[in-house]
């Protein structure tokens, strides 16, 4: 709720959208059918995510005060579910230097997140002592840390949650956050499409984009935005060497 109540102050902006990913798919399914290992859809849309904010390195960035701080690397946080004292909850963890890494090392770092046990939230990040600060004292921390350069360096300014991916209809989610850009991933649908004359079954994916407007505006949001789908659809950078 103090998350919620912070994200609120900001001047937020959605985009809603369809990625066409029945080639990235199809290599997931290929590598699975040949190798029986199950390769980490959210690692590759982090990898894609780094890649992409790599070039359009104003969105790697926060306010403090007055002054807009440029991060030099990208580190992409990313909200995964794990099991902690024997329930699964969603904890986040930080990709650090992810423009440097490829899909395999994205994919291995959040699969030996996903393993560690424990039975305390917040083991993951070496952060179970923010449960012990009273409620009243919650939001003020959160809108400190928003603000901090050393929390920005570990959990970075660029986040991906994937809400729900399988559904028979198509699903976005409104996320909220503190990130200047905020990849929320949908559902996954069929979807009969006309190409090159024939009508075709293809697997289209709902991304909800967030942006910070108070760093971001609508017209690098778009350029960002068709990048970004652009190299998700394409599959290139599925990697598993």
């Amino acid at each position: 709720m103090a998350s919620a109540s912070v994200t609120r102050e900001k001047n937020t902006i959605h985009g809603f959208t369809e990625i066409d990913i029945t080639e990235p798919r199809r290599l997931i399914k290929e590598h699975f059918e040949k190798e029986g290992e199950k390769l980490s859809f959210t690692a590759y849309i982090v990898t894609c995510l780094a890649q992409v904010i790599k070039k359009h390195p104003q969105l790697n960035s926060f306010i403090r005060g007055k002054r807009l701080v440029m991060l030099d690397d990208v580190t992409v946080s990313v909200l995964i579910e794990r099991e902690v004292a024997g329930e699964k909850v969603p904890e986040p963890i930080g990709i650090k230097q992810a423009q440097i890494k490829t899909f395999r090392q994205i994919h291995n770092e959040i699969r030996e997140a996903k393993k560690q046990q424990s039975d305390k939230i917040g083991s993951l990040s070496d952060q179970t002592w923010i449960r012990h600060i009273p409620s009243f004292l919650l939001k003020t921390f959160i809108r400190m840390a928003d603000k901090n350069i050393k929390m920005a360096k570990r959990y970075g300014k660029v986040a991906v949650t994937a809400v729900g991916m399988f559904s028979e209809e198509a699903v976005w989610f409104i996320p909220h956050g503190s990130a200047t850009v905020l990849i929320t991933v949908g559902s996954i649908s069929n979807k009969i499409i006309e190409l090159d004359g024939n009508l075709l079954s293809r697997e289209h994916l709902c991304i909800t984009a967030s942006f910070d407007h108070d760093i971001v505006d609508g017209a690098p949001a778009s350029r960002f935005m068709n990048q970004f789908t652009a190299t998700i659809k394409s599959g290139k950078l599925l990697q598993t060497e």
